[in-house]
């Protein structure tokens, strides 16, 4: 295998372990099977998932194979990576209806015809306790405490659970299971991708090569890319939304966005750094060519200069869009109290017009006082109204943020 194929495999990549792992493994000389994990515990494929994404189809492009695991068994338990605090579990009605939604997004990057997909509850599920006895004696207290967000929650006294020592061990048996020898995720993931390099060993595989790549900062430019946070771009958002979205993110996120959503490569990124530092690049015209290039990434050529038009209408303008989306939502959004009084559910009926991804997420934008009817503030999660809401309502223009709009159309 040439030099050259693994410096575009380890591209923009933090770690690559250990190393001259994967340079012998290509040397094999057949297709490697390259494992990349997600746990559906929302309902969209965030710009941050798709960096690993990304690099899963360009293994898929160097003609290997990838091994796309859906983890709804390990979303159950709650990947404890980067957490200061224990996850909230999540039931398995739950985390099937987030799969089910997030499956689709993923043939946005992968190359679906050639992809091997599975669920690790195939073989998670069936382990009995001493299956389970034999995987926690593959390693110790000691060692589980070493991951950073463990030693870190340790120390300051905060509860760290059995359940959450335990995940990184059942992370670890799905490369077991699917005889991975690369493993991709983000550099939170390395701790987990070392354990399955240890439980492969103990099974007598040859144990896979961990690669992680950089976490992509979130809109607020803090915190990771969280959709629990809200801080978020997903990739099937339309294509105005994510153009007003990226627009947002503060200037020195640009290059790394340019790298990681965007793939323009390295080179590309460190130019465009030296230019908004030496300011002979704008940072808000470069702040446009990027989020021209995401758009069209996932929605096709001329959906960035559309999506351009669209937010100068609205944030240069002052205007409503030209078009806005008539939808029919369900009945039961809507409830007759025994009083006469009518109930409106606002976070159910935001979700249901396709304006959130979640009513958890519609609570927090009222809260922040960014829901509007007819551009009237809506601060409470349920109206009461008096007369025939879905009457009284039907015609009603919709608003979540500055850039999201649907209008009511009917009741189903």
């Amino acid at each position: 295998m040439s030099s050259d194929a693994v410096t575009r495999l380890t591209s923009d990549a933090v770690d690559v372990t250990p190393e001259g792992a994967l340079r012998d493994k290509l040397a094999l000389g057949r297709p490697l099977r390259v494992k990349l994990g997600l746990d559906p515990t929302a309902p969209a494929v965030t710009l941050g998932w798709a960096v690993v994404l990304r690099k899963l189809r360009q293994f898929q492009d160097e003609g290997h194979q990838a091994v796309l695991i859906v983890g709804d068994f390990t979303a159950r338990v709650g990947d404890p990576s980067g957490k200061s605090t224990t996850r909230p579990r999540l039931s398995k009605e739950e985390v099937d209806g987030y799969a089910e939604r997030i499956l689709d997004q993923f043939w946005k990057v992968v190359d679906r015809d050639t992809v091997e997909l599975r669920r690790n509850s195939e073989w998670l599920e069936p382990l009995g306790l001493e299956d389970v006895l034999r995987l926690t004696s593959s390693t110790t207290v000691a060692r589980m405490l070493e991951r950073d967000d463990f030693a870190e929650r340790f120390a300051a006294g905060r509860p760290i659970s059995l359940m959450e020592l335990l995940y990184p061990l059942l992370q670890g048996y799905d490369s077991v299971a699917v005889e991975a020898d690369v493993e991709l995720g983000g550099t939170d993931q390395l701790f987990n991708l070392l354990v399955g390099r240890e439980l492969q060993r103990d099974a007598g595989q040859d144990p896979q090569v961990a690669l992680t790549m950089p976490l992509l900062e979130g809109l607020d430019g803090i915190q990771k890319m969280s959709q629990s946070l809200g801080n978020y771009v997903g990739i099937t958002e339309p294509p105005e939304e994510m153009f007003g979205k990226l627009m947002s993110i503060p200037d020195q996120l640009i290059a790394k966005y340019e790298q990681l959503a965007a793939g323009v490569g390295k080179e590309h990124s460190e130019r465009v750094s030296a230019g908004l530092l030496d300011g002979s690049i704008h940072p808000g015209e470069e702040k446009r060519r990027l989020a021209r290039t995401v758009v069209e990434l996932y929605h096709g050529a001329g959906a960035g200069e559309a999506a351009e038009a669209a937010f100068d209408r609205v944030f240069r303008r002052h205007q409503a869009p030209e078009a806005i989306d008539d939808v029919v939502v369900p009945a039961d959004v809507f409830s007759q109290e025994e009083d006469g009084v009518w109930v409106v559910y606002v976070p159910a009926l935001l979700e249901a017009m396709g304006l959130v991804a979640s009513r958890s997420e519609a609570r927090r934008l009222q809260a922040q006082g960014g829901v509007r009817v007819d551009g009237d503030p809506v601060p409470e999660e349920d109206l009461r109204v008096a007369g025939d809401p879905p009457g009284q309502y039907l015609g009603s223009v919709w608003q979540v943020g500055r850039r999201k709009f649907a209008r009511l159309g009917g009741v189903a």
